[in-house]
């Protein structure tokens, strides 16, 4: 039976995932639309392009859940066709093919040249730096390599995304300046190890020598930096932090754990001495550093003992921003061989004690920033406030700056300057200044 041809359709492009996923999904949309398609993000189309993530189960199970509520729709006669892409369909296509047979096409990915031919598209290697930005248009994601060489036992990623791929810098750049000359203000550099950058192009690891070209591209005015290994960090990535201003005061480096026996069986290449030596170059280099991590609990092996000493290093080292997930079991990664012991319950409580510690010493720490004034940029209008982020925060992750939005007029998009006032757990209220 032949199919019906994908020549005029509206392509709706579904995202599911992390920030990587994000930019992937612009690419694509980028891409369709350099071939006159029309194109549309989480919106109603006649084709659906459904870009997932399988890294755990949560994610995989919203992912699955994704795939049938459109393989109904298809089935009502609500859409015509519906595509699958992203790390389940790398990961798991045979599985998807034998359970959910009414996809259309699964694909890995990198199989970007073929998904768009199947859309009637044709790959335009030339449109480097070319994307339809779905985040505000004050920020954008750059993701400045794709896939991971690092082994860590628990993580499905390089099974999903392959060996790491660095984008060279002078390709970055021409990227970061069409962002700029489209009013984005904020870069959120990306990648699985920011801190692996360049290694595979440039026998080195460059991230220092990304930064200092990217400081250059007028109209960037903060560059944020996500997703970095603490085993090999670049020392000198701290010395250009500490001294560029257009480069926030903010690391994310998921740390995961602090036992070492636990961390050696998580292959993560560091040690509790030498974990707590990094954290304290970052806060000796970078005084007003905004330090957020991600942690693990129940990885196989972590006794009652074992938490205990990751929530007293918790209480101790003060993290800015913490998030904190239980493991997850996943198969064909080196971890899957050892007994998954933690009860899930167990596994749960644990995740609600640290985020309880964290949410007080959140709370505490934003107490201290009352009666201080911070640079924000304003994302959004919502309720009765404007919501804006200090360089401190990460836009969905983090705290946000909440403006009363009576007698009080900011645009979105651009900075101002605010007076704290009052704060929660993580919330800070204030009133612009000069305004």
């Amino acid at each position: 039976m032949r199919t019906k041809s994908t020549g005029n359709k509206k392509i709706n492009i579904v995202t599911l995932g992390c920030s990587k996923n994000v930019y992937d999904s612009e690419v694509l949309m980028g891409q369709l639309q350099a071939n006159g398609k029309e194109v549309v993000h989480e919106d109603k189309g006649d084709i659906v392009v459904i870009n997932t993530c399988g890294f755990i189960d949560n994610a995989k199970e919203e992912s699955i859940n994704t795939i049938l509520e459109f393989v109904e729709a298809k089935n009502r006669g609500e859409v015509e066709k519906v595509f699958v892409t992203g790390c389940l369909s790398e990961r798991y296509k045979p599985d998807l093919l034998r359970e959910i047979p009414d996809v259309d096409q699964y694909f890995g990915t990198r199989d970007l040249p073929l998904l768009l031919k199947h859309l009637g598209a044709d790959y335009k290697h030339e449109l480097v730096g070319e994307r339809m930005i779905t985040t505000p248009k004050h920020y954008a994601y750059l993701k400045i390599a794709e896939g991971c060489d690092r082994p860590c036992s628990f993580c499905a990623i390089p099974l999903m995304r392959g060996k790491n791929i660095s984008t060279p810098i002078e390709n970055l750049i021409i990227e970061a300046q069409k962002l700029a000359a489209k009013g984005t203000k904020e870069l959120i550099l990306i990648a699985q190890d920011l801190t692996y950058y360049g290694l595979d192009l440039y026998k080195k690891r460059a991230l220092g020598e990304l930064l200092l070209a990217l400081v250059k591209i007028e109209g960037i005015e903060w560059i944020r930096l996500h997703y970095a290994f603490p085993s090999g960090f670049p020392e000198d990535v701290l010395d250009i932090i500490r001294t560029e201003p257009k480069i926030c005061n903010y690391i994310d480096i998921p740390l995961q754990h602090i036992n070492t026996e636990l961390l050696k069986a998580m292959k993560r290449g560091t040690t509790f001495e030498k974990t707590n030596a990094l954290l304290d170059k970052f806060r000796i280099k970078v005084p007003d550093m905004a330090i957020r991590t991600t942690l693990i609990c129940g990885f196989p092996g972590e006794t009652e003992e074992k938490f205990q000493e990751m929530k007293e290093w918790v209480r101790t080292q003060r993290f800015d921003r913490l998030g904190c997930f239980t493991y997850s079991h996943e198969e064909n990664t080196t971890a899957y061989v050892l007994e998954d012991d933690v009860p899930q319950e167990v596994k749960e409580a644990r995740v609600e004690e640290i985020m309880e510690l964290q949410s007080q010493i959140s709370w505490e720490k934003n107490q201290e920033k009352i009666g201080k004034t911070f640079k924000c940029i304003f994302d959004r209008k919502e309720g009765n406030y404007f919501v804006g982020r200090t360089e401190f925060d990460s836009p969905d992750v983090d705290n946000t700056v909440l403006v009363p939005a009576e007698n009080t007029y900011i645009s979105i998009g651009e900075f101002a300057d605010v007076l704290i006032t009052s704060a929660e757990e993580f919330d800070l209220f204030g009133e612009l200044v000069n305004a």
